[in-house]
Order: structure tokens, then C-alpha cells, then sequence
């Protein structure tokens, strides 16, 4: 058997559709110059976390698109917050992905935060090449046969 022919989509025809929800996190590290800049609303290519936020939404509605094995999912709701310190040069992301399906939304979630990331470091990589996108992870998932993990 080649290489090749071992790739495959998982097939879930005869799984049974459970409610299932997935949350993920990461954090964008800064300047703390670039965080005031941010919340000042001063940032050249506009409001940062607005943007981030919608393309972070329409990243998890994509993901099977980018990810060659997920399977299409029907998102019932897709969310993404923000915790920014008051003082510090960074910001957390999370992400939550639900919907009811075959199969679980983690891959949803993974991607809105990163693609969420990734434009934050777009929008403000003109004024600070130094950030750095780490700590992505899944932090929860419920629903299906495997029940809730917790990280």
C-alpha cells in the first residue's frame, strides 16, 4: 500500500448527532506599546479586535476547506473573547465552536483562534514585527461518544 492510498476521511455515516461544543485558547504577546495602540484605537488598518473577531468567525466556518480531513460541520455558533490586562503586552484569545453533528467542533475552534491571531499580527505587524502567537490550544470539548475533556 503507497503512502498515498493510508490518507483517508474518517468515516462517521454511522455515528449518531450529539450537541457538541469545543473552546480553545492562545495569546498574542506585544509590545506594550502596541497594546496602548490598539486600545486607542490608533492602529493605521483599523479597529484590531473587531477585525480579528470576524475573521476569526469566518475562519471556523471554513475550516474543512483548510484542514484536508475535517468533515463540513454545521456551526449553530461560533465566539471569540478577548482578555487584554490593564497593564502588560499581551492579549488572550478564546474560541468556542458548537453546533450539533457526527463528529466534534475542536478543529472549528483551533482554527478561529489562530486565524484570530493572525490578524492581529497583521494589523499591527507595521508597527511591531517582534510579536509572538503561542499557547494555541484546546482547553475544552463535550459531546459524543468520548464525553467532556478538560485540559
Amino acid at each position: 500500500m503507497s503512502r498515498l492510498e493510508q490518507v483517508r476521511m474518517v468515516d462517521i455515516t454511522e455515528k449518531g448527532e450529539t450537541r457538541r461544543e469545543a473552546v480553545a485558547e492562545g495569546r498574542v504577546k506585544m509590545n506594550s506599546a502596541t497594546l496602548e495602540l490598539i486600545r486607542q484605537g490608533k492602529i493605521a488598518k483599523g479597529d484590531v479586535l473587531t477585525v480579528a473577531q470576524t475573521a476569526g468567525i469566518m475562519a471556523a466556518k471554513e475550516t474543512y476547506r483548510l484542514i484536508p480531513l475535517c468533515h463540513p460541520l454545521f456551526l449553530t455558533n461560533v465566539a471569540i473573547e478577548f482578555r487584554i490586562p490593564e497593564k502588560g503586552d499581551f492579549i488572550d484569545i478564546t474560541a468556542s465552536a458548537k453546533g450539533v453533528g457526527k463528529t466534534g467542533f475542536e478543529m472549528e475552534a483551533l482554527i478561529a483562534v489562530s486565524v484570530t491571531a493572525l490578524t492581529i499580527y497583521d494589523m499591527c505587524k507595521i508597527v511591531d514585527k517582534s510579536m509572538v502567537i503561542e499557547g494555541i490550544r484546546l482547553v475544552k470539548k463535550s459531546g459524543g461518544k468520548s464525553g467532556v475533556y478538560v485540559a
